[in-house]
């Protein structure tokens, strides 16, 4: 066996002094690279700048009317995405002519979901320190009641008959995609102080209680009875669709691979993203019948980031982004949810949309 020899180090070498031509000259270096650094980010601010105010000046006038002339009737409410300065309003069409004129109200959200005449808006106000809002109001004039949010805006939703509201917030990480996230998943009474956060909920997996520490709620969907609703939970690196009921306090998980999920209108389908055997962030739909427990896949080929909501029993709505330079301005798509038929665009320049028939 042989023996592997160590040698002692070689000694470190005195470093050279620089003289005083050698610091000028490395002074002048570094200014140099200050001076071509700041330019550069400044000119890449002003042309960023110069593109933005070039979208907005070139971008097409939307067909528009008034609020009253949608409002009151079976409508589409979304978030507008054309650009301009009208991009986030919340808009409206009217159920009968989708691709018609919108009708623009003056609130501004992330995210917002319509029930009967309650709107909750979830938004953030990116100033000197990054705030975030969720309220609900039945009037845009009237009165607003403040819910819990504590972060980055991602789900909201209402009840069918507005007394609930769920919210989603990423207290750290900002995408689904991502390997590490948090999330927190408040439930509200709408007119009282009370109010649920899942993770305090019993979590019952494979007929057993557990507490894993990594667990994350998210997409609340809810039925009828103001009392039972479906969710993703993740634990584990593993998504999950679960059925949960306030009156217990319990959260009880029924599907791998489910997330966002949402309750067709007569309670006996859950519409939701998956992965598959896809990579992290590509998703596709997926339509499973509580009764039999089959799942059909939708025909949308493009992956969906999205807590999608239902046209009708037949047809669910969900945002896609543009293309290109317009990816800005997300786009709402219909699909059959019986796994046949072609998606086709719905309302162009839209995202979140709500339902209100």
């Amino acid at each position: 066996m042989s023996k592997r020899r160590r040698t002692a180090p070689a000694p470190t070498p005195e470093p050279a002094t620089a003289g005083p031509g050698t610091v000028r000259q490395r002074v002048i270096a570094l200014i140099a690279i200050a001076v071509v650094l700041v330019g550069g980010t400044t000119a890449y601010l002003v042309l960023s700048r110069a593109k933005q105010q070039e979208a907005v000046r070139t971008a097409s006038p939307q067909d528009t009317v008034s609020v009253a002339k949608i409002a009151g009737a079976p409508r589409i409410v979304f978030r507008n995405t054309a650009i301009g300065p009208d991009y986030g309003r919340v808009a409206m069409v009217s159920l009968a002519d989708p691709s018609g004129p919108r009708a623009l109200t003056p609130t501004s959200c992330d995210r917002v979901f319509v029930a009967r005449t309650r709107t909750l808006c979830v938004a953030s106000d990116p100033g000197v320190v990054t705030t975030y809002t969720a309220t609900t109001f039945v009037d845009a004039d009237g009165p607003t009641e403040d819910l819990p949010l504590t972060g980055v805006p991602s789900r909201a939703r209402l009840s069918d008959d507005a007394k609930l509201a769920a919210t989603t917030s990423f207290v750290s990480g900002d995408s689904y995609a991502a390997a590490n996230f948090s999330t927190r998943t408040v439930v509200s009474e709408i007119g009282t102080d009370r109010s649920f956060d899942l993770e305090t909920f019993r979590l019952v997996h494979q007929g057993k209680a557990i507490k894993p520490a990594d667990r994350n709620y998210w997409g609340v969907t809810f039925a009828s009875d103001d009392d039972a609703f479906y969710v993703t939970v993740k634990f584990d690196s593993k998504t999950w669709l679960a059925s949960g009921r306030l009156s217990t306090r319990t959260v009880q998980t029924i599907r791998s691979d489910a997330e966002c999920p949402s309750l067709s209108p007569d309670g006996t389908k859950v519409a939701y993203k998956k992965l598959g055997t896809r990579g992290p962030g590509d998703w596709r739909l997926a339509v499973l019948d509580l009764a039999t427990g089959k799942e059909v896949s939708l025909t949308e080929e493009h992956s969906v980031d999205d807590q999608v909501e239902w046209l009708d029993k037949d047809q669910i709505l969900y945002g896609l982004p543009g293309v290109g330079s317009h990816a800005a301005e997300t786009n709402v798509w219909v699909v059959p949810a019986d796994g046949t038929g072609a998606p086709r665009m719905l309302i162009a320049k839209a995202w979140s949309p709500a339902v209100v028939r």
